[in-house]
């Protein structure tokens, strides 16, 4: 105490304080001391402005630690690569191994169509069958898997609604687990959904007889692509890569991996962009797999798998079409601002697919895990990891119900693969626009039809415009719209906030902070003092520690 000039009681500490510190409207507390009216008034004016005042804070900080962000954009104008494009020819192939199951299929799909529609409507899909089977080369009919047979206990059939009688009726097949019971129908309000969902069921189930290196059937590129161009320059041997999707058939990928120079993009426009000349004709076409006839194109980012189901779209025989692209890029902050991942590292699912992270791969690979763990079989359209095996109903006859009740549960994202997939926080998006016209033209398909002839290889004897196709990807612009993520109130924003609403309430500044942490220090040390000297001044019962004696006993 003598070394400091200390307050001597609490009434003058405040007085001190309120006569000094550098908020306002303290120092009426203390000159208003005589009038008990309006030291109550200044008394309450102070408590309710400190109370509005935290009542402010605790709205910031809520709204702070609930990491809303704010999307900013920018325009980026370095030069790029060309995106990746991945074509299909709609025309998935028949495989030998399984000939005799595809026909038997397809017979079993024109008594369906009977069955649905009356004879007339399976007449078609008869002649083509039979003219497909006599044009078919028997090369692998020794390794013909006679011991798989399709199943006829997955019928189709039709249901009335009682309500809305005969001219509304749904379609579909029904589906048992192992047990024979728990039985629902896969139905649809149009026949020609039913059909197909039923033929792809079976379908599945037949393709999975395949052996795992049989299904990448190799092809030649001049089988789909007649003339390939990019920036004006001839297409590479190197510059595609095949591989076969049971759906959509034989698929090629430009510029997968985007690390060569030859796909740098140089200048916006038609002649500076990707120009192909294709085939649309379907050699072994199955009606019921695939309704489409053209060709199906994707655009995605490089050494992404191309999820053809999922998104792309189609190009016309007959047709030139023309697509403008830009590039769009999506930057998310992550952390506390929502869950993203930079590489899929730090993802619990591992993927399936050989290429880089997707929200798409992530998903696909989790379903198909959960398959595995749940039907004891894999999906034939996604990968498998070592030492699993497709299902089909030879070995798994109850997998269909398992499958649809999975898929339903990942459809309304009642399965956990949504909350163990999260987005990429890097993301490059293209936004496409077409335009189309006739091609060849009448009066140039003559000249057209014998230029490709002589120098791609194009035989077809067709006068019509129904097997080939001409599709040219450019660039609209090289400039790329960039939109980011940003904290809508971030660490300085929140302190500017509160301090301009200390501001508002107190007129104060930091200083004053620091003023009433000193105010509380000065309280706790004079209680401390206040302590001490009590201690000091209490009288001490036993001088000079002596300790009482006991009394003798009588």
């Amino acid at each position: 105490e003598g070394l400091i000039e200390f307050y001597g009681s609490f009434r003058e500490m405040f007085e001190f304080f309120c006569k000094h510190t550098t908020i306002h409207g303290t120092v009426r507390l203390v000159c208003s001391g005589r009038n008990r009216l309006k030291t109550a008034f200044w008394t309450l004016l102070l408590l309710a402005s400190l109370a509005m005042l935290y009542w402010q804070f605790a709205l910031m900080l809520s709204q702070f630690w609930a990491y809303p962000v704010v999307l900013t954009m920018s325009v980026d104008s370095e030069p790029k690569m060309f995106p990746a494009v991945t074509i299909c020819n709609l025309d998935p192939s028949r495989f030998e191994l399984v000939s005799e199951q595809l026909e038997q299929l397809e017979r079993m799909a024109e008594e369906s169509l009977t069955f649905l529609y009356g004879p007339k409507a399976a007449a078609r899909l008869s002649q083509l069958r039979d003219r497909d089977r006599d044009i078919r080369v028997q090369a692998w009919a020794n390794l013909s898997s006679a011991g798989f047979r399709l199943s006829h206990n997955f019928s189709l059939v039709r249901m009335w609604e009682p309500r809305a009688g005969k001219k509304h009726s749904r379609v579909g097949f029904r589906l048992c687990d192992s047990t024979g019971g728990n039985c629902f129908f896969t139905s649809h309000p149009s026949g020609m959904d039913a059909l197909l969902e039923w033929f792809r069921f079976h379908y599945m189930n037949v393709m999975a007889q395949l052996p795992p290196g049989l299904a990448r059937h190799q092809q030649h590129f001049q089988d789909l692509v007649y003339s390939c161009q990019y920036d004006g320059e001839p297409c590479r041997p190197g510059d595609h890569v095949h591989f076969h999707h049971p759906v959509f058939g034989s698929c090629y990928t430009f510029n997968s991996q985007g690390t060569d120079p030859f796909w740098a993009a140089t200048k916006p426009g038609i002649p500076y962009g990707l120009s192909l000349i294709l085939r649309a004709e379907q050699k072994e076409h199955i009606p019921l797999l695939s309704t489409v006839a053209g060709v199906k194109v994707l655009i995605h980012g490089h050494n992404q798998t191309p999820f053809l189901e999922h998104e792309g779209f189609h190009i016309r025989p007959g047709i030139a079409t023309t697509i403008g692209i830009r590039q769009d890029q999506v930057n998310r902050l992550g952390g506390n601002y929502g869950r993203c991942t930079r590489d899929g590292a730090d993802v619990a699912v591992e993927l399936l697919y050989n290429n880089s992270y997707t929200l798409q791969a992530c998903l696909q690979s989790c379903f198909q895990r959960a398959m595995l763990q749940r039907c004891g079989c894999g999906y034939f359209y996604y990968p498998l990891p070592a030492g699993a095996r497709y299902c089909d109903y030879g070995r798994q006859p109850a997998w269909g119900h398992c499958f649809y009740q999975l898929y339903s549960r990942l459809r309304n994202h009642r399965l956990d693969c949504f909350q163990h997939c999260p987005k990429p926080c890097r993301e490059s998006l293209y936004k496409v626009s077409a335009g189309t016209a006739k091609w060849p033209s009448a009066k140039s398909q003559d000249w057209v039809r014998q230029a490709l002839r002589h120098q791609n290889g194009y035989n077809s004897s067709s006068s019509s415009r129904r097997d080939i196709a001409k599709v040219t990807i450019f660039y609209r612009q090289l400039s790329s719209q960039a939109v980011h993520e940003a904290p809508l109130l971030s660490e300085n924003l929140l302190l500017s906030s509160m301090g301009s609403q200390w501001s508002l309430w107190f007129g104060s500044s930091v200083l004053s902070v620091v003023e009433m942490l000193e105010l509380l220090l000065d309280t706790l040390v004079l209680v401390l003092l206040f302590c001490l000297q009590r201690l000091r001044a209490s009288p001490n019962p036993n001088p000079g520690g002596l300790q009482p004696q006991p009394q003798p006993q009588p």
